[in-house]
């Protein structure tokens, strides 16, 4: 592929004028071996996308580039840049949680690029599904977390069956103390971008709520009843259990409210983030495991209902907002029961957020909801479908389509909320693509 033919993708499915610092740097960069400073946020998944596609030949036999991945949401959010970037070549997501039968036959077809969680990518290459001594570009993404999450053995060993390895791209949140001889890096090529805003960034502005309850669900609500129906927020918790309960409560007082922790399943994950992305649940409420990796658009509030344990874990928080130059809000709510770390005020100055509603007030309904359809791309149903079936099946205006989400077995579609009733009842006769599916509200 071309360099000019990549960045003109870029435009037009990343929707992006044009390539930030980071991203010229490393679409410069030809050398052998490189390490990205960056932090989350940053376009970094460009960036290295760039000069991984430019190493692709056409026609050749076998996967040719690896990206290794901390988590399963990075996966699927890097999967979902790159796969268009690509055509027609064929990019292969890998992750526990997975069907292994489906990404076996993915396989079989020969992809060019693998997506994959470590120990993912380290049993299809045990069982012999896939063969990686033809890979000739390796990334190992957000390679700091993968240490820290104890994944050095798996990458360890998957490095050494990728012997025709040519070109590495380490990418880092952290500047990197030492790097194993296993990697076997001679002399990398270090971009630096941790201390440079790639990417304008937003204002944030701070605010503290106090409680008058250790039990701060009241509080909660009121804070979240005085949103505009469209202002997503992201409510941390430190625990599942803690999530589970908080989650509960604001759904039973009416707010449109999803949930992300570690015990659900991956699928769970993803629809959670996906209601908060089209509109049709605006606050969702996670334990940390959602502070980094998740590709999560237009985040106004951040809301710290247990204080962060580490002052890494507040800054991660807040990340999710105030991206690509838009502003956002970061809330901590507190009691007097709160052991209030040191750092949480440096350099902080927190603002009252005045009155607000009783905590039984009826929270505003967002306009949109979301439609699950029970097929997906393995059922070779596309966005194009979805949109088609619902403006002549469901009789929808165009401009009444929201987000649609199509995934393995499954597709989200986000419709008015108003005519949601209506719109199952008429699709209901309806086949789509020639197939018969179940459509639901969720």
């Amino acid at each position: 592929m071309k360099k000019d033919e990549i960045i003109q993708r870029a435009r037009k499915t990343l929707g992006i004028h044009d390539l930030n610092p980071m991203q010229q740097a490393l679409a410069a960069d030809n050398g052998r071996e490189t390490i990205l400073l960056a932090p989350t946020g940053s376009g970094k998944t460009l960036a290295f996308d760039i000069p991984l596609l430019l190493s692709i030949r056409q026609g050749a036999q076998g996967p040719q580039a690896v990206i290794l991945a901390p988590s399963r949401e990075l996966v699927v959010q890097i999967a979902a840049v790159t796969r268009p970037l690509a055509l027609p070549m064929r990019v292969v997501p890998l992750y526990g949680g997975h069907s292994m039968t489906d990404e076996t036959r993915s396989l079989e077809a020969s992809p060019a690029i693998i997506v994959a969680t470590p120990g993912r990518l380290l049993d299809h290459a045990n069982r012999g599904t896939v063969d990686l001594s033809r890979v000739k570009t390796l990334v190992i993404d957000e390679y700091d977390k993968q240490l820290e999450l104890g994944f050095h053995d798996q990458m360890r060993r998957l490095v050494r069956k990728m012997t025709a390895v040519n070109r590495m791209i380490l990418t880092s949140a952290t500047p990197l103390e030492e790097i194993p001889d296993w990697l076997k890096l001679r002399s990398p090529r270090v971009h630096d971008f941790t201390e440079r805003n790639v990417a304008p960034q937003g204002h944030l502005d701070y605010y503290e709520m106090h409680s008058p309850s250790p039990d701060k669900l009241d509080s909660l609500k009121s804070l979240l009843a005085s949103f505009p129906a469209d202002k997503r927020s992201i409510v941390f918790v430190n625990h599942r259990e803690s999530a589970e309960r908080v989650h509960q409560a604001l759904t039973k007082a009416g707010f449109h409210a999803a949930l992300y922790h570690g015990a659900l399943d991956q699928l769970q994950r993803e629809i959670a983030v996906d209601r908060l992305n089209n509109g049709s649940a605006p606050v969702l409420v996670a334990t940390d495991l959602a502070a980094r990796g998740l590709d999560i658009a237009d985040v106004d509030a951040i809301i710290h209902y247990h204080l962060p344990l580490q002052s890494e874990t507040f800054t991660h928080r807040n990340g999710r907002t105030a991206r690509q130059g838009a502003d956002g809000e970061v809330y901590i709510i507190t009691s007097d029961k709160d052991d209030r770390p040191q750092w949480l005020d440096e350099g902080i100055t927190y603002r009252s957020v005045g009155d607000l509603p009783a905590a039984g007030r009826c929270p505003q309904t967002p306009r949109l909801t979301t439609l699950y359809f029970n097929a997906g791309r393995r059922e070779k149903i596309s966005r194009g479908d979805i949109a088609g079936y619902l403006i002549h099946k469901g009789q929808l205006a165009p401009d009444e389509v929201g987000v649609i989400t199509v995934k393995d077995h499954c597709a989200l579609a986000a419709v008015p909320r108003d005519k949601v009733m209506s719109l199952v009842a008429t699709l209901q006769p309806h086949r789509l693509k020639n197939q018969r599916v179940r459509v639901s509200e969720l």
